[in-house]
This record gives C-alpha cells, sequence and structure tokens, in this order.
C-alpha cells in the first residue's frame, strides 16, 4: 500500500488524487487499478501544496457549477525544501516563477474537482488558470483566487457555504482532520500566515475578503499550511480515510 506526497502518479487515470474532504468518491477508483496493473497493492496520491489550498476554497462552491477560476499564489519558502531558495534571492523579494507549478495546479485542480465516472474521473470542465510566486514567508501558501458559477449565487450563498462546510473525515471523526476544515476570517486583512497557518495543527483552509469580482463573479483569499496540509498531513489523513473505508486491512 502506497499513500504518496510525490508529484509520481498523480495524474495516472486509475490513482486517485486524493484531498479527503473534498473528493473521497474517488478512492473508488482503487479496484480498478487493482484489476488493470494485477496489483495487490494500491497507490493513491495527494496533490501539490498549492492545489491542495485552492481545491479547500473552491471544494464548497462546487456545487454552484464553477466554470472559470483565476487563482495566484503567494508560496512560502519552505515549499522549495531544503536548503530551498537562496537568501540573496528571496530576502526582500518575490521570484514569480516556480518551475511546473502553475501546470499543476491547473490539471490537478480539474481532477480533484471532477467527478467519479466508474473506472475514471470526468476533469471538471472549467478552465483554470494559475499564476505562482515564491514570497519571503516561512510557512504557509496564500492564494487569491477569482472564480466564476454557472448558478450565480449570491455572496450570502457563498459565505453559506463556506460556513457550513463538513465532509467525511469530520463526519468519521478521523485523528488529523480539523473540526472544520475550511475557516471563514472575518477581519478585512486576513488570513495572514504568521497567525492563521498554525491554526488548528495546520490542517484547516483559512477564507477571507469574499467580495464580488469585476471581471468573473466572486474573489477571496484562502490559506493553508503547505508543509502540513499541503504535504505530510495531506498524506496521513489520505491513510486514516482509507483505513476507514477498509482498504488498508
Amino acid at each position: 500500500m502506497v499513500v504518496s506526497n510525490s508529484r509520481n502518479h498523480r495524474m495516472d487515470a486509475d490513482v486517485p488524487l486524493l484531498v479527503p474532504e473534498i473528493n473521497p468518491e474517488h478512492l473508488k477508483l482503487v479496484p480498478a487499478q487493482q484489476r488493470q496493473r494485477g496489483w495487490k497493492g494500491q497507490i493513491v496520491t495527494n496533490p501539490n501544496c498549492s492545489t491542495v489550498v485552492l481545491t479547500m476554497g473552491l471544494g464548497p462552491l462546487k456545487q454552484f457549477g464553477i466554470t472559470r477560476v483565476v487563482a495566484t499564489t503567494l508560496q512560502a519558502i519552505s515549499g522549495a525544501g531544503y536548503p530551498g531558495v537562496p537568501s540573496m534571492d528571496i530576502t526582500a523579494n518575490v521570484i514569480p516563477f516556480i518551475g511546473g507549478e502553475e501546470e499543476k495546479m491547473q490539471q490537478e485542480t480539474q481532477k480533484i474537482l471532477g467527478e467519479f465516472r466508474g473506472d475514471h474521473i470526468e476533469p471538471l470542465h472549467a478552465k483554470v488558470s494559475a499564476h505562482c510566486n515564491r514570497v519571503p514567508v516561512v510557512d504557509g501558501h496564500t492564494v487569491t483566487v477569482s472564480v466564476e458559477f454557472s448558478a450565480k449565487p449570491g455572496e450570502k450563498d457563498l459565505r453559506h457555504a463556506f460556513d457550513s462546510f463538513t465532509a467525511v473525515p469530520q463526519q468519521r471523526r478521523l485523528p488529523s482532520a480539523p473540526s472544520r476544515p475550511v475557516i471563514y476570517t472575518e477581519e478585512k486583512d486576513r488570513p495572514q500566515p504568521r497567525r492563521d497557518a498554525e491554526r488548528e495543527r495546520g490542517m484547516a483552509a483559512f477564507i477571507g475578503r469574499l467580495r464580488p469580482c469585476p471581471a468573473l463573479d466572486y474573489k477571496f483569499v484562502v490559506l493553508g499550511h503547505n508543509t502540513v496540509r499541503g504535504a505530510a498531513g495531506a498524506a496521513v489523513l489520505n491513510a486514516e480515510l482509507m483505513h476507514s473505508e477498509g482498504l488498508l486491512d
């Protein structure tokens, strides 16, 4: 049994790319994966760290029919690993390029928000555009998001979707799952990495600044801890969900 945090196999048609609160039904790919590959074991992956943050923000809004997304990231230096970005490059600076990151965010988001169709995932029929930037923040990826919907919800509808959002990990009380996976911050200048990334053991996504968007329909900010919810913690929660489904017996 392989619960992977690496980029390998994420986009394989028969491999679940899992965010447990968003697409737990994608685990139904596993039996087909085992049949097709002749395996007794299985591979389940978690997404890129910035994709986790984006999809946690979009997941509660999928019910309104997402048609277009523009996402701009402000990504912490810890996301580059160790030793990461040279200090002379990142100090008092912004680096507007992270190799392969934009492509991952665009493709992975469409897969995660897609629909399970028996032996494959039908990707979300939405255009997703990502701009990825490295900033001098230690931990916590911030994503500014503009989104268009087919259903044309009101702002109160979106707030209710964020505030009431819960999912399988919370219902089953999985050990690593936050009690509230998405938390809306009322302050005009939140969420912030230094104030919010470590809250809820780094496993929740923090939303703020929901407002109308003059180009699409609405825009907001979402923050998540990139090395916890976006990496190791994501893999652990995936394994807990698999165990609760009996896939690790």
